[in-house]
């Protein structure tokens, strides 16, 4: 029997302080100015599962209904361990867990939780959620499932690579056979540890601070992405991303990514509008064979700007070309353009034969002057019963010159992940590439989001005020002055209020006309 175990911590100080520390937390993740825009994107109709690691002398993994951090109505649950099933509180399958009510008010709690409006939710022992569920490939109810636990030994070390490799197949199993969505913290130290090492899941770093980081034991980039936490423990930090997952469910399926609300929902495309939506620490790094920051994997969870990318809508490639495996695949003829620079796709490649690779294109012209910032995700899922995936490809050529731009061609992952905040202006070709070496499959079904921009300020003068405007989308920016730009210049943040014009979808800060010079630029942390 495995068990669950999340890891220990000043539990009264994190309740103590949960909401002092939401607001800022809220603002970081996007869901401040989500929720500006769009108040009804509350997780609405989704129902969720909240598996809770537990002290086995006291039982200890309840959530309870009525505490501050959750004000849920008793009706919203089922308790569910080895000895039963439960729909009231108290019961008598276990008590009370401090930690569980933390996780409940980041996750689904109507104080400050992400998905406030969900339409069940499933708290499980942890133990009798792996032992009896997942180990024996059994259904669930659950969209998404939040997993704030780790599987380690008694000691807090990690179990062998092999059980671990066993726990992790079992979760990926799982997630395709039935569509559940796991979302699971990476651990406070360390190596990731599973289920956040899984494949098919998203693994949950914390940020800022510092957590258990990768790559896993066969080299993947996990985690996937982190968040703010609280406190500063992944325990905290993967309810936002659970919450974040369950609201784009609901956008999708009521359309806001369009009419094929089964493409939106599938959790390929969730997972690759999460990671594409993510706002990159300073210090953020990949490489072309490790797609992901081994301590922030994508970056940092943004929930608006996954959600204004799923608003760009399903975009087909363009066109579909086959080369012999390992020749050059430049840009092809065709002269179509995406009619979008922000969206998202759920396709398939299918290899010919063995010999030869599959490439979808999607063309982009980006015209203008000023460079622009790309960020592209393509996420498929490890099959069913599979001991290894197919190996997809991600590529941006230059069309003007056939020149390969930035390229992410890990030979392990099923995440490949490109970015660059430095693009010139012209016409680009983003390629998803099926290799069809040691293949599982020769078709594969894959999501890809994707986002082209820059962000330019406007300032007008409004009596003795100038007022400076920028696009809502995609957020995650500070507004910053200088008084010269000459070097070494200082760049200071604008602390003035800034408010949200959601008619003009706009950023608009009034400041006080001086006689002194100013200069003005947005620039991310």
């Amino acid at each position: 029997m495995y068990r669950a175990s999340f890891q220990k911590f000043a539990l009264l100080f994190a309740l103590l302080c949960s909401a002092s520390v939401f607001g800022a937390d809220a603002d970081t993740i996007g869901v401040t100015l989500l929720h500006q825009v769009d108040p009804t994107l509350q997780g609405t109709g989704i129902p969720v599962a909240q598996p809770e690691g537990s002290d086995q002398a006291a039982g200890q993994w309840e959530v309870n209904p009525a505490t501050a951090a959750v004000t849920q109505p008793a009706s919203l649950f089922t308790w569910i361990a080895f000895g039963g099933t439960s729909n009231t509180f108290p019961n008598s399958l276990g008590t009370e867990s401090g930690h569980a009510n933390f996780v409940a008010g980041n996750f689904y709690g109507l104080d400050h939780g992400i998905a406030q409006n969900v339409s069940h939710m499933d708290n499980y022992d942890a133990d009798f959620f792996y032992n009896n569920l997942i180990q024996n490939q059994l259904s669930i109810s659950a969209r998404v499932v939040n997993q704030s636990f780790i599987f380690a030994n008694a000691d807090g070390s990690h179990l062998s690579t092999a059980d671990e490799q066993t726990i992790n197949s079992n979760y990926d199993n799982v997630a395709t056979q039935y569509g559940v969505l796991f979302v699971s913290g990476a651990g406070n130290a360390g190596p990731i540890f599973p289920a956040a090492s899984c494949y098919n899941g998203i693994g949950v770093g914390v940020y800022p601070g510092s957590s258990s980081f990768g790559p896993t034991t066969d080299g993947r980039s996990k985690p996937d992405i982190t968040s703010p936490g609280g406190i500063g423990a992944t325990s905290f930090s993967t309810p936002f991303v659970s919450g974040s997952a369950a609201v784009l469910i609901q956008a999708a399926l009521r359309g806001d990514g369009g009419a094929n609300t089964n493409a939106a929902n599938d959790n390929r495309a969730i997972k690759a509008l999460i990671l594409n939506g993510a706002v990159k620490p300073a210090d953020w790094t990949n490489s072309v064979t490790t797609p992901l920051d081994a301590r922030y994997g994508a970056g940092v969870l943004n929930v608006f700007n996954s959600w204004n990318q799923l608003k760009g809508g399903k975009r087909a490639f363009i066109e579909s070309t086959s080369v012999t495996s390992g020749n050059a695949h430049p840009p092809g003829a065709n002269t179509g353009n995406e009619p979008v620079s922000t969206g998202w796709d759920l396709n398939s490649l299918t290899n010919a034969d063995s010999s030869h690779d599959r490439i979808n294109h999607y063309y982009f012209n980006l015209p203008g002057s000023n460079s622009l910032t790309l960020t592209a995700t393509l996420v498929w899922l490890k099959p069913h019963a599979s001991a290894s995936i197919n190996d997809l490809n991600l590529f941006l050529y230059n069309t003007a010159n056939s020149s390969l731009v930035l390229c992410s061609t890990s030979a392990v992952d099923n995440v490949e992940h490109i970015f660059t905040s430095s693009l010139p202006p012209g016409r680009y070709d983003l390629q998803v590439q099926k290799n069809p070496h040691d293949e599982i499959s020769p078709d594969e079904t894959y999501a890809l989001a994707f986002e082209f921009f820059n962000l330019s300020l406007n300032i007008v003068q409004s009596n003795s005020n100038v007022v400076i405007s920028w696009p809502l989308a995609p957020t995650g920016f500070q507004l910053e002055s200088a008084s010269s730009i000459s070097p070494p210049v200082t760049w200071t943040p604008v602390t003035n209020t800034v408010t949200v014009d959601s008619n003009a979808h706009v950023n608009v800060v009034a400041l006080p006309i001086t006689a002194t010079n100013q200069f003005f630029r947005l620039q991310r942390p």
